[in-house]
């Protein structure tokens, strides 16, 4: 399901600013030559990334889903002088190649890349978090909340991607779903269940941001 207008996507993008040069060689890069470009945070939401690291001046960001590294660059921009932003990638492959595009960055010695399942590295961080971006695999998504809010700073910041997970959660019963995969209705039911499990909650703030498919600004309050 198209959630944003195209029309409005392309005005909006029209009156941002632009993207760096690096940046536009990582969206043309996966665009062209990754299979699952979608996956790609892109101009927009990757520009609204970095604007909220630049509010909040980072000294520890986490990232969970490095993908081909166009989120993690934008979110470095607004790292303190001292900062580190360590991000988490299952697949060797996309780990690799994001991490040619770090090393070529202003970032490339704040960058820590991390190859494997987040679920069992996130543990073995001795790291106090200021924001944490969540844009991995979506059925886990309450388990690496549950793994990272102890370790984040009161008044850190959560963000979560891609919760409205193509228009599925507006769908009253998703596994009675007749089309598409297995695998993306189990992601559906697992950020519906991650969208329920952050409402009911009064330790946090948060907030729904209607920018591409879904992101969840969430504030922890102690």
């Amino acid at each position: 399901m198209e959630l944003i207008h195209p029309s409005v996507q392309a005005y909006a993008e029209t009156f941002s600013s632009v993207e760096d040069i690096l940046l536009k060689e990582v969206n043309d890069f996966t665009i062209q030559q990754h299979a699952e470009s979608n996956m790609l945070s892109g101009h927009l939401q990757g520009k609204v990334l970095e604007m909220i690291s630049c509010m909040i001046r980072p000294r520890r960001v986490l990232e969970i889903g490095t993908f081909t590294g166009y989120s993690a660059l934008c979110l470095a921009k607004g790292l303190a002088n001292d900062g580190e932003l360590h991000t988490i990638e299952l697949r060797e492959k996309d780990a690799v190649q994001a991490r040619s595009f770090f090393d070529r960055s202003l970032y490339a010695d704040q960058i820590i890349s991390h190859t494997g399942n987040a679920l069992t590295i996130i543990p073995q961080l001795n790291e106090i978090w200021d924001l944490v971006f969540i844009d991995a695999d979506k059925p886990a998504y309450i388990e690496y909340f549950n793994l990272v809010l102890p370790r984040l700073r009161k008044n850190g910041f959560i963000l979560a991607d891609n919760i409205f997970f193509h228009g599925q959660v507006l769908e009253e019963n998703i596994k009675a779903r007749p089309n598409g995969s297995s695998g993306r209705r189990k992601s559906a039911i697992g950020i519906k269940a991650f969208n329920e499990f952050i409402k009911d909650r009064t330790d946090i703030e948060k907030v729904v941001l209607t920018i591409r498919d879904g992101l969840y600004l969430i504030r922890k309050l102690n």
